[in-house]
């Protein structure tokens, strides 16, 4: 069910100057966020992409004109869209936030008649991949679901991937799903994750332990994370209620990446990620989310939040 209008803070009906730029996170959902703003607003400014980590510690230069969509709220900004349990606001503010599956839902709720093309099952598909509703043969066989494969040539590793993330925008905005897999960028792309993917699977066998309910990853001794699905984890350790993937941010190895996640083959985790994280300089989902951090804290940060995945202990808000 979605947004019913309660949740619309923005009059559309009042007179608004023009949306400098989309600000959105490299993701499938914020690749989508794009298309969405580009369909409903009159944006004049390329798309700028965002790590959550730089939005969340103010390393990012935010106009009167943005509009920010999958990340962290910046008073600055003309509109927000965001769903992140983390990045809750308790002021007033204009766009929409709710705890749903994706931030294309919120956005394409917000518009609603504003679109020339028909984004029902490309938001649907968005709500399943961003909230990791996925089924074992999805994760096992993305190459099978198209939109689930496409969203695993989509990685926030690498900026001088935005080009293809622009590209992405384009295609989906006037494209079905069937024509924009048959795009040679996306072909080249899907071919390479497929390869990548076999090497991922051998290394996170290599570099994973189950403690206890909780499997750990740790990617360190590598020097950089592997690509691959982010999900295939599950499927490998079954026992595994939540799952912990730790690595270097990048190749000066100042800062470290732990990822942590719910099994969501095993849904017994009751920990609120997103909330726990907000601890060590993170944040995110209730069942998914990410934190970033000089690596002299590491050695106090990630027993703690292996801890809490141990402990397994649902707390109130």
């Amino acid at each position: 069910m979605r947004l019913s209008s309660k949740y619309q803070v923005r009059n559309l009906s009042k007179d608004v100057k023009p949306a400098m730029r989309v600000v959105t996170r490299p993701d499938f959902d914020g690749v989508v966020c794009a298309v969405l703003l580009h369909e409903a607003e009159p944006i004049i400014e390329p798309i700028k992409w965002v790590s959550p980590d730089d939005m969340q510690k103010k390393r990012v230069q935010i106009y009167p004109g943005d509009i920010i969509a999958n990340l962290p709220y910046h008073e600055n900004c003309h509109l927000w869209f965001d769903h992140h349990y983390s990045n809750r606001l308790n002021h007033p503010f204009e766009g929409a936030f709710k705890i749903v599956p994706s931030a294309a839902g919120l956005v394409y709720d917000y518009y609603q008649g504003r679109f020339r093309r028909d984004y029902r099952e490309l938001v649907a598909q968005t709500d399943k991949i961003d909230s990791a509703n996925l089924l074992l043969d999805e994760i096992l066989h993305p190459e099978n679901h198209p939109y689930i494969y496409l969203s695993m040539t989509v990685s926030d590793r690498n900026p001088s991937d935005a080009p293809y993330w622009n590209h992405l925008v384009a295609l989906l905005r006037n494209q079905p799903i069937e024509q924009v897999l048959a795009d040679p960028r996306v072909v080249q792309r899907c071919q390479r994750f497929l390869q990548k993917n076999d090497s991922y699977k051998i290394d996170l066998r290599a570099n994973t332990l189950l403690h206890g309910h909780v499997s750990v990853t740790d990617f360190r001794t590598l020097g950089k994370i592997p690509e691959g699905n982010r999900f295939l984890v599950y499927s490998l350790f079954p026992d595994a209620v939540a799952g912990v993937t730790i690595g270097f941010a990048d190749e000066t190895r100042e800062k470290v990446m732990v990822k942590v996640g719910h099994s969501v083959l095993n849904q017994n985790c009751n920990v609120n990620v997103g909330k726990m994280l907000t601890q060590f300089e993170g944040g995110g989902h209730a069942g998914a989310g990410a934190s970033c951090f000089h690596v002299d804290r590491a050695n106090e940060y990630i027993p703690k939040i292996i801890d809490e995945l141990l402990k397994n202990e649902k707390k109130m808000d």
